[in-house]
């Protein structure tokens, strides 16, 4: 299918991802897990949790292998790739295309659509706990689709927090009370401030802000935002910004504060997050600053 692994389109921390082709001709993504990672908890996890999903912005799941040691996942093919090659100026589109204002809030509307089809729409709430822009994958139209569910965990609807299991997701999207139980449980909350780092990464990325530095490891993102609302939207002298992209950029940090507020219960659900994102920005209130 893969051509003897030819073409390959990343990699990760539980295997690489390459490109193959189906007998029908149709493009797909195999993505090979390693050998003997966690017992392969984390492929059950993913067929387990994606299996139970159909919706425009979850990547779709078109078959599986498990032979002895062999795992291996088939997904519809991306064209676009991931989301952070276009934000973090890396990878082979960085150098063709930097993403507009409005495509940026039309991919954060259906990132946004995807988590609350996950923590609402499904029969078994998933909890994703990955959310970062390496795991958003975009389509030839630059649609979203959410991918990797291999750190997911499956809980009952009315259930509004999960036992922790330890630490899961990447560092810097962490929510800190999947590290620190003194913060609050563990729950969908916990990727809607997965969602909000993510934002601010978007706006900061589009932006090409700097905001590492010399003291990079005293940073604290959404704080260093809250504390330069004040200043232009627009850090860029070769790029005027319409009333309309102003707007969009301002909504977008907006919500990222109220996302990533460190106590989960001053966080909004992801339903509340779409109404943020489509109401009008003068009916948004500013978020406490962050601690």
């Amino acid at each position: 299918m893969t051509n003897k692994f030819k073409d390959k389109l990343g990699e990760g921390g539980y295997g690489s991802v390459y490109k193959g082709k189906l007998p029908d001709g149709r493009l797909v993504a195999v993505k090979i897990l390693s050998e003997f990672k966690d017992n392969g908890e984390e492929f059950m996890n993913e067929v387990a949790s994606i299996s139970r999903t159909s919706h425009v912005n979850i990547v779709t799941l078109l078959g599986f292998c498990f032979e002895r040691s062999k795992r291996a996942l088939v997904y519809e093919f991306m064209h676009n790739g991931s989301l952070d090659g276009f934000i973090y100026n890396k990878g082979s589109h960085s150098q063709s295309c930097q993403l507009e204002w409005k495509t940026l809030y039309d991919i954060a509307m259906g990132i946004a659509r995807g988590l609350e089809y996950l923590h609402q729409g499904c029969s078994t709430r998933i909890l994703h706990f990955d959310i970062k822009p390496h795991n958003i994958l975009l389509d030839e139209n630059f649609c979203p689709k959410i991918s990797d569910f291999g750190l997911s965990k499956l809980c009952e609807r009315q259930e509004s927090t999960i036992a922790n299991t330890g630490a899961r997701g990447t560092v810097g999207f962490i929510a800190p009370e999947v590290f620190y139980r003194n913060f609050g449980g563990v729950s969908h909350k916990s990727d809607v401030y997965s969602y909000g780092m993510m934002l601010l990464e978007m706006i900061g990325g589009r932006k090409n802000k700097n905001i590492e530095g010399s003291q990079a490891s005293e940073t604290y993102i959404p704080f260093w935002i809250y504390s330069h609302l004040d200043q232009p939207m627009n850090c860029n002298p070769n790029e005027v910004l319409s009333i309309e992209e102003e707007e969009i950029t301002r909504k977008l940090i907006i919500v990222s504060l109220w996302c990533t507020q460190t106590n989960p219960v001053d966080r909004p659900s992801m339903t509340k997050v779409l109404e943020m994102l489509q109401g009008n920005l003068q009916s948004l209130a500013l978020p406490s600053q962050p601690t």
